[in-house]
C-alpha cells in the first residue's frame, strides 16, 4: 500500500502557485492540525514582510491546512518543500506515524501533528519549520506594535509585498497581529 504523505500549510504555500512544487500535490484541505503560528518572521525573500510561522512563544492555535503529496517516497515531499521554500533540509519539519523519523522545533507542534495524523491515519507530514526572527532582525520583542512599526518602516514596493502577504493568507488564520495589520492603512495618502 502507497505511504500516504501530507504537507501542512498556513501562508503562500496556499496561494503563491508553483508549478514545480504544485504538480507534486493534490489540493489543499481546510481541516489539518491545530498549530500555535503568528506573522513573526522578517522574510528576505519577500523584501521584510512579515510571514507565518510556527510561534510557540507569541503565536495562537490556528487550524492549518493539508494537501495529499503525490509522492510515494517521504523523503522526495520533504525535499519537494525544501526547494520550494529555498531553504535547508533544517528548516523543514517532518513527522513519519510509526515513530521512525521526525523533526521539528517545537514540541508542542510535534504532538499535535502526530495526533492529528494518526486520527487522519496518514503515514507522513512535512511541513516548513523556519523560526520567528523578528526579535533577532528588528532588535525589539514581537508586540502588535513593533510589528505595525516594522511594516510601516518599510519602503513602498516592499510594503506592497507585505500587504499581498497579510490580505492573501487564508481566512482561517486569525492571528492579533493580523488582525492589527488589517486595520492599518498601508499607504500613506
Amino acid at each position: 500500500m502507497p505511504s500516504q504523505i501530507v504537507i501542512l500549510g498556513w501562508g503562500s504555500l496556499l496561494w503563491d502557485t508553483r508549478p514545480e512544487f504544485d504538480d507534486q500535490h493534490e489540493p489543499w484541505q481546510c481541516d489539518g492540525p491545530e498549530i500555535k503560528v503568528e506573522f513573526s518572521r522578517v522574510s528576505r525573500s519577500r523584501h521584510g514582510a512579515l510571514t507565518l510561522v510556527i510561534d510557540p512563544k507569541n503565536g495562537v492555535p490556528c487550524r492549518v491546512a493539508y494537501a495529499r503529496s503525490t509522492r510515494k517516497d517521504p523523503d522526495d515531499a520533504i525535499c519537494d518543500l525544501r526547494c520550494r521554500e529555498g531553504t535547508s533540509r533544517s528548516n523543514i519539519g517532518f513527522l513519519f506515524s510509526d515513530g521512525s523519523r521526525q523533526q521539528g522545533r517545537d514540541r508542542d507542534s510535534l504532538e499535535a501533528i502526530r495526533s492529528w495524523a494518526e486520527t487522519k491515519k496518514f503515514d507522513a507530514v512535512v511541513w516548513t519549520d523556519l523560526d520567528s526572527n523578528f526579535e533577532t532582525v528588528c532588535g525589539k520583542p514581537l508586540t502588535i506594535d513593533a510589528a505595525l512599526a516594522h511594516v510601516q518602516s518599510l519602503d513602498v514596493k516592499a510594503r506592497s509585498g507585505a500587504a499581498e502577504y497579510v490580505w492573501r493568507a487564508p481566512g482561517f488564520i486569525d492571528t492579533p497581529i493580523r488582525r492589527a495589520l488589517q486595520t492599518q492603512s498601508w499607504f500613506p495618502k
